[in-house]
């Protein structure tokens, strides 16, 4: 592994614009939340209050930290834990999307041609998904079944399978509640006990969107959300609103391409690059994907509509289905059949794999490695990890890092305006002090 040319420096998430924004707005969020936000973005999760008391956490070093020390000169530093929260902390997802993105192309897709679906759905039935968040695994469902039939119906071998990992992304450009689904699969299908692969023809679109459509009519209609009537006004409409996109067939050796879509798929809902908090106007300005795009937001409403995306505890947002399902890779596995190649987005290795792992995907985002030494450029490692909070004051003490930097009391905020802001790009500093929540389980934070 080559030295890189900078240094690695430890994260402070307290100084982004972000944090300033969730700081200074979350308590009049989760008390004002039901009377003006539930309407457009669903019902109050309390998961919710949860994720964003372990973002505030993240990256701070009163919480917890780990001791990083050079074997060769002695230097060392202080890596606060991190909180590990999907979509809302952009650090933690982005590790997160980096792990996908090699696990999926290293274990669980085979090289053969691919293909990017998105499948969505029209405004109308998005309302339905945003209240009911199980109907989100049943749109993916829907996807797959479509898939299926159509991929089996023009490949002719006996028993064709393809293969699927689907996610569902929530988000659009501005955050506003579009629940789609992002496809790869399998360009063609397997068949025949030795995994044969037999390459589909060309697909047409409109048919596979019909089949779609009726599939999700079926679907809420059984679960008893839409009604006969609906279903026909709908299919009278000229331009129904679901559609499918397809990209082109990415090669089976064009691993980059596979990995980036791979990271794609799951990435976060929003960047925080594009972001600006005006914190004088309580406004957040944000620039498009093609940086033609800005709109203005009042805080409380841009807070809102990141919270409807936040998956529930242990909700899945991505599956797998067909030949890449988990029954099908298990017993394969099981027979001989398919390669065994460790798992990184759950490793049960031991604790020096976990910090070489951690090192690397460091150095995969940020193009640097923090396990090597800024002083002497040799090889560090991690010697401690501190936990007891009483360990952690006393050694922050000493550093005079304890309470270096707090939190302001939470502002008090009239009643959201629902109307955009003017923007100003002046940005003012915070003055702080400490915030403590009594309801937050250190124990719990630990456990994660």
């Amino acid at each position: 592994m080559s030295l890189p040319a900078a240094e690695y420096r430890p994260r402070h998430p307290q100084d982004s614009d972000y944090y300033h924004c969730v700081e200074d707005y979350f308590e009049t969020l989760v008390r004002d939340y039901d009377e003006h936000f539930s309407r457009d973005y669903g019902f109050w999760r309390p998961y919710i209050e949860k994720v964003i008391y372990r973002y505030l956490d993240c990256g701070d070093l009163s919480h917890g930290f780990a001791r990083v020390k050079c074997k060769d000169c002695g230097h060392e530093y202080l890596l606060a834990f991190s909180c590990k929260r999907r979509h809302f902390c952009p650090s933690c997802h982005q590790k997160r999307v980096v792990e996908f993105g090699e696990w999926l192309c290293l274990d669980v897709l085979k090289k053969i041609p691919h293909r990017h679906f998105i499948f969505s759905i029209p405004k109308i039935l998005r309302r339905y998904f945003l209240y009911d968040r199980k109907l989100l695994a049943a749109l993916s469902r829907c996807a797959w079944e479509s898939l299926k039939v159509f991929m089996q119906q023009v490949v002719p071998e006996k028993d064709p399978l393809p293969g699927a990992v689907i996610a569902v992304q929530t988000f659009g450009d501005f955050l506003g509640f579009n629940p789609h689904c992002h496809i790869l699969l399998t360009d063609g299908c397997f068949y025949g006990n030795k995994g044969m692969f037999r390459v589909a023809p060309p697909l047409e679109l409109k048919k596979l969107e019909a089949i779609f459509r009726h599939k999700v009519f079926k679907m809420l209609l059984k679960k008893g959300k839409i009604t006969e009537e609906m279903v026909r006004m709908l299919s009278a409409w000229k331009h129904s609103g679901f559609n499918i996109f397809c990209g082109n067939r990415i090669s089976p050796n064009d691993e980059t391409a596979m990995e980036n879509l791979a990271r794609y798929i799951i990435r976060a809902s929003f960047s925080q690059e594009r972001m600006k908090y005006l914190d004088q106007e309580g406004t957040v300005v944000y620039t498009a994907k093609d940086k033609k795009t800005i709109k203005s937001f009042p805080a409380l409403e841009w807070l809102a509509a990141m919270c409807s995306h936040i998956p529930n505890r242990g909700e899945q947002m991505v599956r797998y289905y067909g030949y890449y399902s988990n029954v099908s890779r298990g017993k394969r596995k099981e027979k001989g059949t398919d390669d065994v190649i460790p798992c990184i987005l759950e490793p049960q290795d031991d604790m020096k794999a976990l910090r070489k792992g951690w090192a690397r995907l460091i150095q995969k985002i940020y193009e640097v490695d923090p396990l090597v030494c800024p002083k002497c450029k040799g090889t560090m490692r991690i010697i401690s990890f501190i936990e007891d909070p009483s360990v952690i004051r006393d050694i922050l003490t000493h550093l005079e890092l304890w309470l270096i930097r707090s939190r302001p009391p939470p502002k008090i905020h009239d009643p959201p305006n629902r109307e955009s802001a003017t923007a100003d790009l002046l940005i003012q500093p915070h003055t702080n002090v400490i915030y403590g929540d009594p309801e937050y389980s250190w124990d719990d934070y630990i456990q994660s």
